[in-house]
């Protein structure tokens, strides 16, 4: 029976074994020993939105386990306009076996998903990115060695996919988490609501401020551009609103001392980060946008191999 992964929730259960699994792939190429178990497999890849890492990562990794890859633009498809989503769906599923959608209008997402008989993946909507969660919190493991009871907080659009996806996984990987942001900009309460709900089962911290302070318990600091696809109308505003949670190395002095600096790129450096925080000692960045390769190829593998 074919699954979807349009948000992290999708993959609850497997969570763990997904980010492990993309570990051992990662531990497997560097030891020669890596098997190309999605041979003749094809991977579609629609994109609404481009993107270096997402285009990359996903084409790459098709093709260390032996698959191939379709690239294909809004302009070569124009779903929604010159053709429905269920369309889309029935016919992409007659030649691929999996299905990326980088959706700029989630209701075509979610149409496409319902009606493909191959897997589909999100590879981001304006309401969630579960591929980069599963990157972040596979280069936290490799840092940290486990989740448990570290504190997670993002500075920043509390109100953007990133941050959602951050509010619904950290607390299936066992992480307290804290979103710090002008409270203009603080996450939709239906995520907040969920969020809560799986901490109190395991008895882990939910926190939304909009004061700086509370960066003082974060193992991990993590931040994101102020103005996303969605956004570019407002840019100036938000420059405005979000000028004091710039995260400069002052800032990241307030939190742990072996904090750890995220963030899933591309940077607008001296809006959201100085780039000496981004490059410095602290920061895991490019662990981070590697680290995308090696787990969607377990999701991937997951979705495609396993009953």
């Amino acid at each position: 029976m074919k699954k979807n992964v349009l948000s992290i929730l999708d993959i609850h259960k497997e969570i763990q074994s997904i980010i492990d699994s993309g570990m051992q792939l990662k531990q497997q190429y560097a030891q020669n020993r890596l098997k190309p178990v999605l041979m003749d497999k094809t991977l579609a890849m629609i994109f609404e939105r481009p993107s270096t890492r997402t285009r990359v990562s996903f084409e790459v990794g098709m093709g260390l386990l032996g698959g191939h890859s379709i690239f294909l633009t809004k302009n070569d498809i124009q779903l929604g306009s010159r053709e429905s989503a269920e369309d889309i769906a029935l016919v992409l599923s007659r030649y691929a076996d999996i299905i990326m959608y980088r959706a700029v209008e989630t209701q075509h997402l979610i149409e496409l998903a319902m009606h493909a008989t191959v897997p589909v993946i999100n590879g981001l909507d304006s309401r969630e990115h579960p591929c980069q969660i599963l990157a972040d919190f596979m280069t936290i493991k490799e840092h940290k060695k486990d989740f448990n009871n570290l504190h997670f907080v993002f500075i920043g659009d509390g109100d953007d996919n990133l941050t959602h996806s951050y509010l619904l996984g950290c607390p299936l990987v066992g992480m307290h988490i804290t979103v710090i942001s002008p409270k203009h900009y603080w996450p939709a309460k239906e995520y907040i609501e969920k969020a809560r709900k799986l901490a109190n089962q395991k008895q882990l911290s939910v926190k939304i401020t909009d004061d700086l302070s509370a960066l003082t318990s974060a193992d991990i600091v993590a931040t994101d551009t102020w103005i996303s696809y969605w956004y570019e109308q407002t840019r100036q505003q938000r420059i405005a609103d979000f000028a004091s949670y710039r995260i400069t190395p002052k800032i990241m002095q307030q939190a742990k001392p072996d904090a750890l600096f995220m963030h899933c790129m591309p940077i607008y450096y001296s809006e959201e980060v100085e780039k000496s925080v981004a490059h410095g000692p602290k920061s895991i960045i490019l662990d981070e946008a590697e680290n995308r390769m090696w787990v969607q190829m377990a999701l991937m593998k997951h979705l495609l191999l396993e009953p």
